[in-house]
């Protein structure tokens, strides 16, 4: 097949783009060449094909693609309507399948039922990045009914491999390790027992990749994560085993960290606060055989290997220190005044 990705050298992007080479695929990678390749372990080939255009520049990226067409398109980098519309004027006529990566924190926020399939609602008050993916699924949606644009919907969770699948404490920069080497406490909402799900890139790759060619599968939506269900106890503490050192978890509720860091909102209130199992009947019927095979507790070694092998990946940011401890520091001085109900998220 001939395969184009958007992005392509991302946290979860850049298995999917080292799985298609290994499958024999001819893929064109469509980006603003900041990244090396390499440095996710996409190999050089002779079926790998570079283009250099920031996509949001539409006329340099229509001029990129002059004559091209493809089996199928994933953008991995499309977060706003306009976006969606973008795409629309470039791909229609130039693709059999156009794969956009929503998000499943997409899914009804908060959530009346914990077991999450495809058919749950759409709805997310706290978090403008997930409302802005509703729209543009809901852009995909109305182009694929009234015009047949090969719109497939794909919603990720929490995916990692380049980065700490953690609510707080970083994302794709050391602080977090470092932080727990030194024996600094940790934060870990409410009272870490709620239920989560995280997912190794080359897990998602291989549900993700299964679907490629699939032209059944136009005009549906999948989310692909693994089956393992941990708590964010669990969670931080196999962390912490990887880095070598105890955890010192401090619970603290997610609308008193949200209160005082507006920006936490969306990720904890609209996300992470609450439990979330998936059901992934779906893409199991439509890619036979796909499972999940990379266990938390030996995805987060190969992360921690991946950040250790290159001393620019180790960056301790400071201001991430001073507001974790910021964050500590103000929750002591609440709890020493008045208690604080631990579970009062609405």
């Amino acid at each position: 097949m001939n395969l184009l990705y958007i992005g392509g050298t991302g946290n979860i992007s850049a298995a999917s783009v080292r799985l298609a080479l290994d499958q024999g695929h001819q893929v064109t990678l469509l980006n603003r060449g900041q990244r090396a390749p390499d440095r996710l372990g996409i190999p050089d080939s002779p079926r790998l094909r570079r283009l250099q255009a920031d996509i949001r520049d539409e006329a340099a990226t229509a001029a990129a693609l002059s004559g091209l067409t493809f089996d199928a398109v994933a953008n991995f980098i499309a977060f706003v309507p306009a976006d969606i519309e973008r795409d629309l004027r470039l791909f229609t006529g130039r693709c059999a399948q156009y794969f956009f990566i929503s998000s499943a924190s997409a899914y009804e926020k908060p959530l009346r039922h914990p077991f999450i399939t495809e058919s749950h609602p759409l709805k997310n008050p706290f978090w403008e990045y997930s409302r802005n993916k509703i729209a543009c699924e809901e852009a995909l949606t109305r182009a694929w009914r009234e015009s047949d644009f090969p719109a497939i919907i794909v919603r990720p969770s929490l995916t990692y491999d380049t980065v700490w699948p953690v609510a707080l404490g970083g994302w794709n920069d050391f602080t977090l390790i470092d932080r727990i080497r030194r024996g600094g406490e940790i934060i870990v909402h409410d009272g870490g027992t709620s239920l989560w799900t995280v997912t190794h890139s080359e897990d998602f790759a291989r549900g993700f990749n299964g679907l490629l060619g699939d032209t059944t599968a136009l005009g549906h939506a999948f989310h692909i994560t693994s089956d393992e269900v941990l708590t964010w106890n669990q969670i931080y503490t196999l962390l912490a085993e990887a880095a070598g050192a105890p955890p010192r978890l401090v619970p603290i509720p997610s609308d008193f960290l949200a209160a005082r860091d507006p920006h936490l909102r969306g990720g904890l209130l609209g996300d992470k606060a609450h439990s979330a199992l998936f059901d992934n009947t779906k893409i199991k019927r439509f890619v036979p055989g796909f499972q999940a095979r990379i266990p938390f507790h030996q995805g987060v070694r190969r992360t921690l290997a991946w950040f250790e092998a290159d001393p620019a990946r180790q960056t301790v940011i400071p201001a991430l220190n001073q507001a974790l401890d910021a964050h500590l520091a103000a929750w002591r001085q609440t709890t020493a005044l008045h208690p604080w109900p631990l579970f009062s998220i609405e």
